[in-house]
């Protein structure tokens, strides 16, 4: 029996150069004010953003196949766009239409619609529950004859699609155009990355295959590539964090030079380091195909809780001034704690990985 591969968990020089890319970009065009504004109007998903990020950049098809418009790129690239996009807390659909979609698609072989998200004509999003983990039920609506009819909850990013991937109770898997449905703002605790409800009334779908192992596949990625935007997201509060505690000061000295402060930053830089690792290895885990599974349920039983530790910490530690509306903590301490519950909590990924263990379940 040959060994497996070790996991590449380091950066490779075209993945810091893609890095670079996105940093800049996000620098100049997703400042933490207008992201602020943005989820106080009616439209909060940055479509300008998304259009240079999916457009110029071509992130949107950093999974499609080459011979589809895509870039053919590996989840390790897409991984470090999502931390990235968790760095700046983008309200862009990239998560749920360029990875998780786009996996569906890609196990239906629906190369129509690949084309479409790779070239950014169209958004793609799949009408299933947020909240939902991989291999967990996966609710559908009614087919009857050519038309769907039923509703769908809890649909992250659905104002923003323009094609939904609607599981259906004959086991297939439809794309139905936006136009053709009524998607409903429901209230979200992520104002970046907002929840719809989907109705569907005698609507037109064209099935693109089983629903099943496509929504798995979709899922598990999903959860796998979340971990690194939950990295994102955890570090960029870190090391803000540590800035501010360098330049406040408190009985004429640097807050951050009391030793207790220092204790919980010194703790807080281990968790991100250790998750950074899980987040990694997710990553070559999806592009490999090496304990994918067990990968993906280690990266998301650690990930959530040190994202949310590293939010509170940073509101915190900010004192006054993280508790306000005009700083951004709160914007990384509500996607934390929604990415909590994103394609399965904490507790059901580390009961999956139990039983892929064969150890007794926590």
């Amino acid at each position: 029996m040959s060994a497996q591969p070790e996991p590449a968990l380091l950066y490779s020089e075209e993945e810091d150069a893609l890095r670079a890319a996105v940093r800049d970009l996000l620098t100049d065009h997703c400042d933490p004010a207008d992201v602020i504004t943005r989820t106080e109007s009616a439209s909060p998903h940055d479509v300008s953003l998304w259009k240079s990020l999916a457009g110029p950049m071509g992130l949107a098809g950093l999974l499609v196949p080459e011979e589809l418009g895509g870039q053919g790129a590996t989840h390790r690239e897409a991984a470090v766009v999502l931390e990235e996009l968790g760095r700046a807390v983008a309200p862009v659909p990239y998560l749920t239409s360029a990875v998780v979609a786009t996996e569906a698609l890609l196990a239906c072989g629906a190369d129509d619609l690949l084309t479409e998200v790779a070239s950014a004509t169209s958004v793609a999003v799949l009408a299933v529950g947020l909240h939902v983990a991989p291999g967990g039920p996966v609710p559908g609506v009614r087919l009857e004859g050519d038309a769907l009819h039923g509703e769908l909850t809890g649909i992250a990013d659905a104002a923003a699609a323009d094609v939904l991937l609607v599981p259906a109770d004959d086991g297939g898997l439809y794309a139905v155009r936006a136009t053709d449905a009524t998607v409903t703002p429901q209230t979200s605790l992520d104002l970046t990355r907002p929840l719809a409800r989907v109705t569907l009334e005698a609507a037109p779908g064209h099935r693109l295959g089983d629903c099943a192992p496509a929504v798995r596949r979709a899922l598990r990625s999903g959860a796998g590539l979340l971990a690194s935007e939950q990295l994102g997201l955890a570090d960029r509060l870190l090391t803000e964090t540590v800035r501010y505690l360098k330049e406040r000061k408190q009985f004429n000295r640097q807050v951050g030079g009391f030793q207790a402060l220092k204790h919980r930053l010194a703790r807080l830089w281990l968790e991100v380091a250790g998750l950074r690792a899980a987040a990694r290895n997710a990553a070559d885990a999806l592009t490999t195909g090496a304990d994918t599974d067990v990968a993906v349920a280690v990266a998301q039983a650690y990930a959530a809780q040190v994202a949310v530790r590293a939010a509170e910490e940073a509101l915190q530690l900010h004192g006054g001034i993280g508790m306000t509306w005009e700083h951004p903590v709160h914007l990384y301490l509500k996607r934390a704690k929604a990415d909590s519950i994103a394609y399965g909590a904490a507790g059901t990924h580390r009961s999956a990985l139990a039983d892929l263990a064969g150890l007794p379940k926590p």
